[in-house]
Order: C-alpha cells, then structure tokens, then sequence
C-alpha cells in the first residue's frame, strides 16, 4: 500500500512560499517487509563519468578539503535545482513559481534569463495554438555541454489540462484529466530553447548517458521511464517502473542505468542495450537522489523519509554502508574525484559533506531554509546549492 504525505513549504520566505498553487515531491512510503574504491588524483586530471569535461581541480583530494561561502544569488529566483555543465555554466530551474530558467557562470554571474514560455507549433507540434508555459524541475547536460535538457513539472497553455500533482496515480491523472509533459532543449551556445520533447506526467529527474546516445526522464505520475533518442529528438520507450521514480544514474559505460523508486525501497536496472528492465535491489526507505563512483563500482542513494545515505557496492548490490545526514535529505552531488558526498537536508536546512569510502561525516553546513538541490561545478571545484526559499548558495572547497 503506498501513503502519501505532501510536503508542503512554510518558510515565509520568497517566492515558493507565497504561491497559492504549491507543489512538492510526495513523500511516498510503502509498509512491509522487503526483501571502494574511488577514482582521483591530487593533480589536475580527467576522470571518467557523465562528462570528459569532468576535471579534478589541482590541490588535496575533495575529502582534505572544507566548505565555506564563495557568494549568495538572490534575486526573482525560486531555485528547485541547480545544475552544473562543468565547461564554465550553471543553469538554475526555477519550476511553476517564476517559470525560468537562469544561467550563471561558474563565478555566479547571471549570465541570462531564459524564460519557460515555447510556441509549440514552431516545434511542429498541433493543438496547442498560442504561447505555452512549462515549470522548470531539472536539468542535465550532454556529455560535450553542447546542449542541456530540462524537464517541466507540468505545461501550461491551449490544449493541456490541468497542473499535475505530487499526489498521484496514473488512473488518478487520467481521471483529472492530466496531460503529457514536455523536455525543452537549451543550446549552451545561443541560450534558447530549439527543442521540444514528449514524455510523462510530471517528469522529475533526467540524465544523459555517457555515451549521449539516450535521454532518460523519470515520469512521477506515469510511473514510467521514458527512453529518448537524442538523434531523433523522440521517445523510443517508455518502461513501467513502480510508483513514483525520481533520482537515475547510468555506468560509465553506459550499458545499465538505476532508477530510483520514492514509493518503494528499491532501486530498479534497466539494460540499456535491450531497453528492459533487469531487477531491482532494496537500498531503503524513500529512495530519492543517485550519484555513481566515476569508476562505476559504487552507487551512492538518499534516502527522503530516514534522511540518510547509503553506498551500495554494485558487484552485489548490496548495501555497504549508511550515513545519517539530516532530515529529509533530497539530492546529492559527487566530487569529480569521487572521494566526497555532498547532500542537501531539506528540514534540517544544512549540507552534509560525506566521505564515500566510509560515509563519515566531515562537514555540516548551514543553508538557510528548506536547500533541495545541488550540484559539483568540475570547471572550478566549487558546490552550489539550491535553496527554495529563494536563493543560490555557491560554496568553495579548500584545503582544511
């Protein structure tokens, strides 16, 4: 039986809090029973992973280093995630609440506003005659940063029906009317959207392979992945997952991608080659956020209700080791050497720097109310994190 429990925003502060249509992940649990090494080097080098922009900045390893405060972004901002191209820009999803997308560059300068409004029929796309707004979630680049993807919560405009929900089935959905939602593409080079793609209802997280052959896109009330063809722009796939999938990783090979299941305690493998799904393996409760060793060997999960994380070794899928972060802790980043965790703890308002090897707390870090996303910038080794409330914290990482 799944529960749900919507989380709802009480800070008073900014733009999140004064919305009258306030949307927040559910947190979905189920009751009953259920069934390292890292890579780095001290000097500048390339490591593998998502990107072969990803560098390690030259000095200590992440884990002999310490947080502190670079810059605070404010502004007309409601930040839902932030994510980083590692080749110099930072794109900001600013969800229903402000309906853009904002660019900083890797020293926190806004760079542009993009703003979520497209006019389908220039993409080809029919029965949606006029301007359509979306509600940026999150955002990820392709391996080269020549493009970024971002997901939207719900589309607003002629032809569309009514905003999703966090709380939600698919007959649910059906019934209420919901419709399919949409990824837009964003050149990094012109700052404008040039490509509009078909998905679920409430796409969530999404991530490129590493071979940038497929998009991947976590649909929330389809309870479904959807498999994109990044030559076509098109969906090739839409595979049934459990209810409702969120955080996704792939290996660095892009042969397996994970998938992680809020409602459950699992993590689901999808092959990639055959476009099938290939099993799960319990991680814990309210599994939200994913993050995978630059060697593949580790998959490290934030776990929503307990806020803890957990280090999976994947010769076994087995958990190997847990760390208690905060209450409810959301996403989670991993340094370019893959020696450090930084996590955000939305109740506990707090970053939590981790150790992989072992999970050992090195650092908490004071945000401000409710952060909820985060990301490592590889061009400078610095950590931004996504605060709800309205802002964008930029912290460094120096030697201790």
């Amino acid at each position: 039986m799944v529960i749900l429990a919507v989380v709802l925003l009480n800070s008073g502060a900014g733009p999140a809090s004064t919305a009258s249509s306030r949307r927040v992940e559910a947190r979905a649990t189920r009751g009953g029973a259920h069934r390292a090494r890292s890579s780095g080097s001290a000097t500048g080098s390339y490591v593998g992973g998502s990107s072969s922009l990803r560098r390690v900045p030259p000095g200590p390893p992440s884990d002999q280093r310490r947080l502190y405060l670079v810059k605070t972004i404010g502004g007309h901002i409601s930040p839902k995630s932030v994510a980083a191209s590692d080749a110099g820009l930072v794109f900001a999803q600013n969800m229903m609440y402000t309906h853009t997308v904002t660019v900083y560059n890797s020293s926190g300068g806004l760079v542009k506003t993009i703003p979520d409004t497209v006019e389908m029929a220039q993409f080809g796309i029919g029965g949606h005659p006029g301007i359509t707004h979306g509600a940026p979630v999150e955002a990820a680049f392709t391996p080269d940063a020549r493009y970024v993807y971002v997901s939207n919560y719900s589309m607003y405009g002629s032809g569309f029906g009514p905003e999703g929900s966090d709380e939600c089935t698919p007959a649910s959905a059906e019934a209420a009317g919901d419709t399919d939602s949409y990824v837009y593409r964003i050149s990094t080079s012109t700052l404008a959207i040039d490509q509009v793609i078909k998905v679920g209802l409430v796409p969530k997280f999404l991530t490129v392979t590493p071979n940038g052959r497929y998009l991947l896109v976590s649909n929330w009330c389809s309870f479904a992945l959807s498999v994109v063809d990044i030559a076509t722009g098109k969906e090739i796939a839409r595979l049934p997952m459990g209810a409702y999938p969120r955080g996704l990783a792939v290996s660095p090979d892009s042969t397996t991608a994970y998938v992680a299941i809020m409602g459950s305690d699992d993590v689901v493998k999808v092959n990639l080659t055959t476009l099938g799904t290939e099993g799960s393996f319990v991680v814990g409760d309210n599994p939200r956020h994913l993050a995978i060793s630059p060697d593949g060997r580790y998959l490290y999960v934030s776990l929503n209700s307990p806020g803890d994380v957990v280090k999976v070794n994947l010769a076994t899928d087995q958990v190997v080791a847990t760390a208690h972060t905060g209450d409810q802790d959301r996403s989670l980043a991993i340094a370019a050497d893959g020696r450090s965790l930084y996590v955000v703890n939305y109740d506990s308002d707090t970053v939590t720097k981790l150790r992989a090897s072992d999970l050992d707390v090195l650092q908490t870090f004071g945000t401000g109310v409710h952060p909820i996303g985060i990301t490592y910038d590889a061009a400078t080794g610095n950590v931004w994190v996504a605060v709800y409330s309205g802002q964008i914290l930029v912290l460094g990482d120096r030697a201790a």
